[in-house]
């Protein structure tokens, strides 16, 4: 009876983990760039509770655990925006941002230009070209960025384009080892870098997040129904328990 107890928390443990995941898809379902996590479970077995003097092995108890997490790193969907600076990678490379003192990645292309000129995020982290930071003069014009990330523009009166750089599209090996920093910011963390010869840029468009928002709902009700029905059997348990104590009592000496 005990064992029914510890597998029930066990899994109303795990399935208190598991909404934090699904609310903060939920809450980022309108992220820019934002790429969706799940989580994973396995079964973990561990022998219940012995006494030297019993007859037998142990039967071993199936308890639920959450092993961690995986990222979707699927493709969001663009949605055009007509801005020159708006940026969507089509394909699985991250832009290459300065941000926290080094360099970090993100998949969110809503770009600007800051008092300087320079292309920036919009928390105002510097956007990273094959050699630097992208910077913009004031006179510069008819801003164009081409599929493989060259920026050009028209300066002033002249007639013949001007480049301002080349974006630096940065592809991994393994992009689900990427470390999560917040702020829609990724670091290498032990993914490594490698030629990225398939990706490319669309101007104008901004990738929006890749959850699903009817399907995250959907499983929240889910692990609202699974929690509040693990609880009411934690009760009957409790409760048999209580009642068989009860009954032991009575039995005549």
């Amino acid at each position: 009876m005990q064992n029914a107890l510890l597998i029930g928390l066990s899994r109303q443990m795990t399935l208190e983990r598991q909404m934090d995941v699904v609310a903060n898809n939920v809450a980022n379902a309108n992220t820019n760039g934002f790429k969706a996590d799940h989580s994973l479970f396995e079964e973990f077995l561990n022998s219940n509770a012995r006494e030297d003097n019993f007859i037998g092995a142990d039967r071993r108890v199936s308890y639920v655990q959450d092993r961690g997490t995986y990222r979707d790193i699927g493709q969001g969907p663009m949605e055009a925006t007509n801005n020159p600076l708006d940026m969507a990678i089509d394909g699985n490379a991250y832009f290459a941002v300065q941000a926290n003192g080094g360099e970090m990645f993100t998949r969110d292309g809503k770009f600007s230009l800051n008092a300087t000129g320079q292309l920036v995020t919009t928390d105002g982290n510097l956007v990273l070209g094959t050699g630097g930071p992208i910077t913009f003069q004031p006179t510069d014009h008819d801003i164009n960025i081409a599929p493989d990330g060259t920026v050009t523009v028209l300066e002033g009166t002249a007639k013949t384009d001007s480049i301002r750089g080349k974006i630096r599209m940065a592809s991994f090996n393994d992009p689900a080892k990427l470390t999560k920093l917040g702020a829609n910011l990724y670091a290498a963390g032990s993914a490594v870098q490698q030629p990225d010869t398939k990706s490319t840029v669309r101007q104008g468009y901004i990738e929006k997040s890749n959850v699903n928002s009817v399907g995250e709902m959907t499983r929240m009700v889910e692990v609202m129904r699974s929690y509040t029905a693990i609880a009411n059997l934690l009760q009957q348990q409790s409760d048999m328990h209580k009642s068989a104590i009860e009954k032991l009592a009575d039995v005549p000496a």
